[in-house]
């Protein structure tokens, strides 16, 4: 299993130089590749292979015009077209019906003002043992905060500016994760917005909701940025410096906010991984929930998808069985007790008493019980759900799981 791990770096000024240098370089190299291609397909020409789009990029460095790609490591560059056919595999793959999930759309130029990064294979980095440094061909030693040990010898190593102008570095290792020991615990999770995680056994779990408390100093950083003059005469320079100080600002809050969601996703889930053998959720459809202009934000500051990711990796990598269970399910109109489904109701109704049986109900816990038996798992409940018939959609211990996502969940 191919895991990820990331770390904060902090490159001197120079090297931010040299780093920013590095980042241009690639960037030009793979705008230049697609519209390549793009020429091509124009023309009625098939699009060219990484064997002649490589050879181009040789001859290219050999040119006045382009002769300053040789300042920097051509590893990376590299790296820029083999991602370039990547993205266009993909694509392919995805109008043939061959790849799962939304269509993928053809590449798209890479901007400056984005995300940017670089990948170096292991030829074009070197660690040093006992020491906070690592090297990178043409940067030289950059300062790595190393907060956790990596367990082998990485493969590659991708250096990563984001929007608020921080550095990282992160590695790709082959691990092998100690499988956890089995229990006989399971647990149903219902998902909510006043309570982000409501479990079978009654235990509720309150979100942080970052942007709803950042959102006041959120608003006032756009205003400011909104206000500032973009770069567009010789005269406005010094406004385009303290627009790009406005910006920094605003990425800087942005970059908290989802840091803090993430921290919470990742200890929530990683809570309920140790603790439980069989995890059941329920399929949300989050995308068509978020077009709710009432509820969009709340949703949306939540990250319901990223948790469910999040299970589904961890549940892969430590040996559990992750269930999901069909959205139709009327899991907050049945009674989790005797079974009778006393039909629709609205949102502000968090508590009600059954007509059949006369149970009181949390709407929430009640939810997370029926979830937990529409997965195929019993717990309390003294009923099976229609006769012991289960609708569990997927379950990691009968399907594969994307490596990708592994990746991106561990780091």
């Amino acid at each position: 299993m191919k895991v990820r791990y990331r770390y904060r770096i902090y490159p001197t000024d120079q090297q931010k130089g040299l780093i920013s240098q590095l980042f241009g370089c690639c960037r030009v190299v793979f705008n230049d590749a697609l519209a390549y291609c793009q020429q091509e397909y124009q023309n009625g020409n098939k699009k060219p292979s990484s064997n002649e789009l490589s050879k181009r990029l040789t001859e290219l460095k050999k040119t006045e015009e382009k002769q300053w790609l040789t300042e920097v490591s051509s590893i990376p560059l590299q790296q820029s077209l083999r991602d370039l056919e990547q993205a266009y595999s993909n694509f392919f793959k995805s109008c043939k019906g061959q790849r799962k999930g939304k269509k993928v759309k053809p590449p798209k130029f890479k901007k400056r003002k984005s995300k940017q990064s670089a990948r170096f294979m292991d030829n074009g980095f070197k660690l040093y043992p006992n020491s906070d440094y690592i090297h990178l061909a043409k940067i030289g030693d950059i300062k790595v905060i190393w907060s956790r040990e990596l367990p082998a010898a990485p493969s590659s190593s991708t250096l990563i500016k984001d929007s608020a102008d921080r550095y990282f570095v992160s590695f790709v290792v082959e691990f092998n994760p100690q499988q956890l020991p089995e229990n006989q615990n399971s647990v149903g999770i219902d998902l909510g917005i006043t309570d982000f995680a409501t479990l079978s056994n009654g235990k509720k779990v309150k979100s942080p909701k970052p942007l709803k408390k950042q959102l006041k100093r959120l608003r006032r950083l756009q205003r400011n940025l909104s206000r500032k003059q973009k770069a567009c005469t010789e005269r406005s320079r010094s406004s385009s410096k303290r627009r790009e100080v406005a910006r920094k600002k605003l990425a800087k809050l942005h970059a908290k906010i989802s840091d803090t969601r993430n921290d919470f996703l990742h200890k929530l889930s990683t809570k309920i991984i140790r603790e439980n053998q069989t995890i059941v959720l329920e399929d949300l459809n989050v995308s068509g929930m978020i077009k709710n202009r009432k509820l969009s934000r709340a949703i949306s500051d939540l990250g319901w998808r990223s948790f469910r990711t999040m299970l589904e990796a961890k549940s892969v990598m430590y040996g559990r069985d992750f269930r999901v269970i069909d959205r139709w399910i009327p899991t907050s109109q049945t009674c989790s007790c005797c079974g009778f489904k006393g039909g629709k109701k609205e949102l502000n109704v968090r508590e009600w008493i059954c007509l059949n049986c006369g149970t009181f109900h949390d709407r929430d816990i009640n939810a997370a019980i029926n979830i937990l038996v529409a997965g195929g798992m019993h717990g309390d409940s003294k009923r099976t759900w229609r006769e012991g018939k289960t609708f569990c959609k997927e379950s990691t211990s009968r399907r594969s799981v994307n490596p990708s996502r592994i990746s991106a969940v561990v780091s």
